[in-house]
């Protein structure tokens, strides 16, 4: 071989031997990392495209096309839909085409037979008939419209629009509700989407008739929010009850499009009550409600009549010594309209309750040391419940198929890990998506009767050239000295035990809130794994007060928020430092809303222990905050002075030692701006000196390409004053 060849050879080898090393070597960047990020999308893991049931069938899309498989018949495939079909179909109603196919809802008919896929286009809420491949109807909406609400018997539509409610058909619009005083507003969310509230309108179940919210916010004041957008920078008022003063008032309405009459429930007073879990019985004759009183220590399930309004009766009353906090309305069993299904923690957790409509307690369903997190329906005989739990690992969430005569469950989804699973028609079949800690993505098809499963995808890892920093989970003892605590810690790719390390916390710490999970990497985020690549290592512990543990484990902090909350992260702290390769005078902690306000808390109330710290959109005095969320976890100010000023920061400015970066949106509408600059000024009187960045324009969240510029800014603060 002839040297020049020979030399080409070795240095093509040597090429392709250390490609592979080089690769292991790049370093991922913020826009590879975060939402918003430019190469974000890049990094997210292979999914399957319009995955669904349509009955029986799943479908899914392949390009232009739209198939549909059923598992029954040997996974026998279809096409259910092409673009040139629907741009056919629409330009035969006298729409414009569509360059790709929309993101469909598919119903299967029960009684005629077929699949529709529902989408929006052009204004329009449409639906398209797979069998004649033809536009069926098409439901208009104008600018400014939104809450859609689409109600499949009955092919009506419930909207808004400013604080107005309509119900359109492809024929006409009705207004519901409006009024000129600017005060009220008609189906929209209330009480701030506290109590598992997310929206305004309710359907009966033939559609006969819409209940709907009516909100009066006139014993309310005005909170400014000033947008700098405008020339001269403008006043925009907002409604924001905080604790311990007015609150709005709610009613329930119910309209009947027929007649166009509407009754407003005989709810009485006080008016000061929270209407929660809105649910019609089976024959559109009653609602049920839980209404909540103002302390939120008692929860009255009630049944209305929907043409008079009047009270019919109260079903039962639960109460607790700290708050009730009813998330879930009843769900009437498929085949029985006299009985229903009602969640409740009342033993600790929360589990599964079957009723009589008399409001006797027939049995307890489910019943342990885990909770239920979602219910996803019934069979089509209605025998069989399928839920999702948290058994046997709050750090997982798994299916099961409950046995309601029986009262027996099967656990469905077997590997280990966080589960999404969606049942189809009959409740024979399910697809469920999943991921775990060494696992970014698997889907599979689950034949229930057979007890078997058929791999779908299997995501590769989109980090698969990159040298990771490894991700590993435990437990610690919380300050109680008795309940286990879990906890992530993200060490450098290149960790070298005989070195010493900075840490950061990444801290929430909140209700409702759980940061470790056993999702891919355990749920470790972005930002996370960016600092770990620069030589930090991360750290966080969902102290008691976080989610999906219990009830005990969350209300441990009631009516005094950052305390317990504080002495676990402490327990963090001290496992830490026991750590060789740990530096003990270079831990940070960072967090976001309840994280902020646990960040500042941490920073002033153990000086000595965190050097650095950054807070965003921090709660620093919770009498600032909203009047549902603050009132349940702190009680009436009146009631609870003492709880109120020790989790007053502001109380604590003096204690400032280290370096602390405070963050907000300037039209923060969930922590308002006064939060941060109130405790500015403290500081200020202190003689204290922390840092501050706003994000002009951004609400609590700071999102899109902006996102990227926020974590940069928070890398740069402790690089600057940690590393």
């Amino acid at each position: 071989m002839r040297k020049s060849t020979l030399k080409i050879l070795l240095i093509f080898i040597s090429f392709v031997f250390t490609m592979p090393l080089q690769s292991q070597t790049k370093q991922l960047t913020l826009d590879d990392l975060i939402p918003g990020g430019k190469n974000y999308f890049r990094f997210v893991p292979q999914n399957i495209k319009q995955l669904q049931w349509m009955g029986d069938e799943y479908i899914y899309q392949q390009g232009d096309t739209l198939w549909a498989v059923n598992p029954a018949k040997k996974n026998q495939k279809r096409v259910l839909a092409v673009l040139a079909d629907l741009n056919t179909a629409l330009e035969a109603q006298n729409f414009k085409k569509i360059s790709s196919l929309p993101g469909v809802q598919a119903r299967y008919l029960e009684n005629e037979k077929y699949g529709v896929l529902d989408f929006y286009a052009h204004q329009n809420y449409i639906r398209y008939n797979t069998t004649t491949k033809s536009i069926e109807f098409a439901i208009p909406y104008e600018n400014g419209d939104g809450g859609f609400d689409f109600q499949p018997e009955s092919r009506r539509m419930a909207l808004t629009n400013g604080k107005a409610l309509y119900i359109a058909d492809n024929n006409k619009r009705i207004c519901v509700a409006s009024e000129k005083d600017e005060n009220i507003t008609f189906g929209q969310s209330v009480h701030r989407n506290e109590f598992g509230i997310s929206k305004g309108t309710f359907w009966s179940p033939s559609g006969h008739a819409l209940a709907f919210y009516r909100m009066d916010e006139t014993p309310v004041g005005d909170y400014p929010l000033v947008d700098i957008s405008a020339r001269q920078a403008k006043l925009n008022n907002m409604k924001y009850p905080m604790a311990g003063m007015n609150s709005h008032h709610v009613t329930v309405g119910i309209f009947y499009p027929e007649t166009e009459k509407t009754v407003y429930l005989k709810t009485g007073t006080p008016k000061d009550r929270y209407f929660t879990n809105l649910a019609w019985s089976p024959n559109g004759k009653e609602l049920y409600i839980a209404e909540v009183n103002r302390n939120q220590d008692t929860c009255r399930l009630k049944v209305y009549n929907t043409e008079s309004g009047s009270l019919i009766r109260t079903l039962f009353t639960e109460s607790h010594p700290k708050y009730v906090e009813p998330e879930h309305p009843v769900l009437f069993l498929k085949n029985n309209s006299e009985q229903f299904i009602w969640q409740s923690e009342r033993d600790g957790y929360n589990h599964l309750y079957l009723y009589d409509t008399q409001g006797n307690m027939l049995r307890q369903l489910t019943k342990g040391e885990w909770a239920v997190t979602d219910i996803l329906g019934f069979d089509k005989t209605g025998r069989y419940l399928f839920y999702v739990s948290t058994e046997p690992s709050p750090l997982e969430r798994n299916t099961y198929r409950l046995d309601i005569k029986s009262g027996k469950s099967i656990r469905l989804t077997t590997d280990a890990g966080v589960h999404n699973t969606r049942i189809s028609n009959s409740g024979d079949f399910a697809i469920n998506t999943y991921s775990n800690h060494n696992t970014p993505r698997n889907i599979n098809l689950i034949s229930i009767k057979k007890e078997k499963s058929e791999l779908l995808l299997s995501a590769s890892d989109p980090y698969k050239n990159y040298n990771m920093p490894p991700v590993e989970v435990g437990t610690i003892k919380a300050a109680d000295g008795i309940t286990d605590l879990y906890y992530r810690m993200i060490k450098p790719a290149d960790f070298d035990p005989t070195k010493k390390y900075p840490v950061v916390v990444y801290v929430y710490g909140g209700p409702h809130a759980q940061m470790i999970t056993n999702t891919y990497r355990w749920a470790a985020g972005g930002w996370d794994t960016y600092m770990a690549q620069r030589g930090y290592i991360m750290f966080t512990v969902d102290n008691r007060g976080s989610d999906n543990r219990g009830l005990d484990f969350e209300n441990a902090t009631h009516l005094h928020l950052g305390e317990e909350e504080g002495k676990d992260q402490m327990q963090g702290i001290a496992y830490l430092k026991s750590l060789p390769y740990v530096d003990a005078d270079r831990i940070g902690v960072c967090g976001w809303s309840f994280g902020g306000f646990m960040t500042t808390n941490l920073m002033l109330t153990y000086p000595d222990t965190y050097k650095v710290g950054v807070a965003g959109g921090p709660v620093i005095d919770w009498k600032y905050y909203e009047i549902m969320y603050g009132e349940r976890y702190m009680g009436h100010p009146k009631n609870n002075k003492e709880g109120y000023e020790a989790s007053n920061l502001n109380n604590k400015a003096g204690n400032l030692k280290g370096h602390l970066l405070l963050i907000h949106g300037d039209i923060d509408p969930v922590v308002v701006w006064q939060h941060s600059l109130s405790f500015l000024k403290k500081c200020v009187e202190s003689g204290t000196y922390p840092d501050y960045f706003v994000y002009p324009g951004h609400v609590h969240n700071v999102i899109g390409k902006d996102r990227v510029h926020l974590q940069e800014k928070i890398t740069r603060y402790f690089d600057d004053y940690l590393k």
